[in-house]
C-alpha cells in the first residue's frame, strides 16, 4: 500500500538515487573504436562474442573489444544484427549520437541499439509548472517501447543525432505537448542528472538536461505525435503522493523529487 506523503524528504528520495546508479548485472568490458580505442561504451563477453562469430566488425583489443572499420558503417551492421537477433529495443528508425570522453560527437548508431552497446545517451526533460505552484504532467501512450503508462514530467525526449539540448527542448516540447517555447515563462536550465543502471537490454548510461517554466493558466499541453495517453495537472501534494506510490518513471521521479525540494514551501 502507498504511504500518505509527510513531511518532506519523500522516503523514496535515497531509494531513487540507489536505482539510479546501479552497477551492471554481468560483468562488461569497454567498447573502443578505432585505431585509437576510443572508448564509446561497454558490452557482455558473451554479446562480443556472438557478434565476432556472425563476422561483424568487432575484436578482442587486451581487456577490451575494439570496433573497427568506418565508424558508422559499423555501429550500423551491428545496430541491424542486434535487431534481427531481438537483442535491441524496438527499433525506431532515429539516430543518436556516439561520444567520446569529452562528449564530442564520434559517430551515430540506431537508437534502439545503444543500451547493448552501453553507449551513453543525452535527454531532456521539462517540468511546467503554473502560477498556483500545480505542475502539468504526462501518461505516457500505452504502447510506448519504454515505460508504456506510467507518468513522466511535462516533457521528456531523446536528443537526437546532431542535435543540442536547446534543438531537443523546442521540438519535443511541441511534439510531446503542442508547446511552443514563445508560451512558457521564466524558462531555465535548472540541473543535469545521471543514469547508470541495468535495463532489459543492456546498460544504461544517460545524462539528462533538465528544464523548468511557467505556464499561463489558460494554456494547456496537448500532445501532437501519440506518443502520450493524457496530461493532467497536479498540486505538490498529488505529486508526492504518486512519487509515493510509484507511478512514475525512474527518471521523471529523480527530477519531481528534486523540484519539490527545491520549492520556497515545501510539502507537508
Amino acid at each position: 500500500m502507498a504511504k500518505k506523503p509527510g513531511s518532506w524528504p519523500l522516503p523514496i528520495w535515497d531509494r531513487l538515487r540507489e536505482r539510479a546508479a546501479l552497477p551492471p548485472e554481468r560483468p562488461r568490458a569497454v567498447l573502443t573504436l578505432g585505431p585509437a580505442h576510443m572508448a564509446i561504451g561497454s558490452i557482455e563477453t558473451e554479446l562480443a562474442l556472438r557478434l565476432v562469430q556472425a563476422g561483424l566488425p568487432l575484436r578482442r583489443a587486451g581487456a577490451t573489444w575494439q570496433l573497427h572499420g568506418p565508424a558508422n558503417e559499423s555501429l550500423a551492421a551491428i545496430a541491424e544484427w542486434l535487431d534481427q537477433q531481438g537483442l535491441g529495443g524496438r527499433w525506431r528508425g532515429e539516430l543518436l549520437d556516439v561520444t567520446d570522453a569529452n562528449r564530442r560527437p564520434v559517430a551515430s548508431i540506431e537508437r534502439a541499439a545503444v543500451r547493448p552497446l552501453g553507449i551513453a545517451t543525452c535527454a531532456v526533460h521539462l517540468v511546467c509548472a503554473r502560477a498556483d505552484g500545480s505542475v502539468w504532467v504526462q501518461q505516457r501512450a500505452l504502447d510506448k517501447a519504454t515505460d508504456p503508462g506510467q507518468w513522466d514530467t511535462t516533457m521528456g525526449g531523446q536528443v537526437g543525432a546532431g542535435e543540442t539540448s536547446a534543438d531537443t527542448l523546442e521540438r519535443e516540447t511541441w511534439e510531446e505537448a503542442g508547446l511552443h517555447l514563445t508560451q512558457l515563462q521564466e524558462m531555465r536550465y535548472v540541473e543535469e542528472i545521471a543514469l547508470r543502471r541495468p535495463v532489459r537490454e543492456g546498460y544504461l548510461v544517460e545524462r539528462i538536461d533538465v528544464y523548468e517554466a511557467v505556464i499561463d493558466d489558460a494554456v494547456q499541453p496537448e500532445n501532437q505525435d501519440g506518443e502520450v495517453q493524457c496530461f493532467e495537472c497536479l498540486s505538490p501534494a498529488e505529486v508526492a503522493e504518486r512519487l509515493s506510490a510509484e507511478a512514475f518513471t525512474l527518471e521523471a521521479a529523480l527530477i519531481l523529487c528534486a523540484w519539490l525540494e527545491r520549492r520556497p514551501t515545501r510539502v507537508r
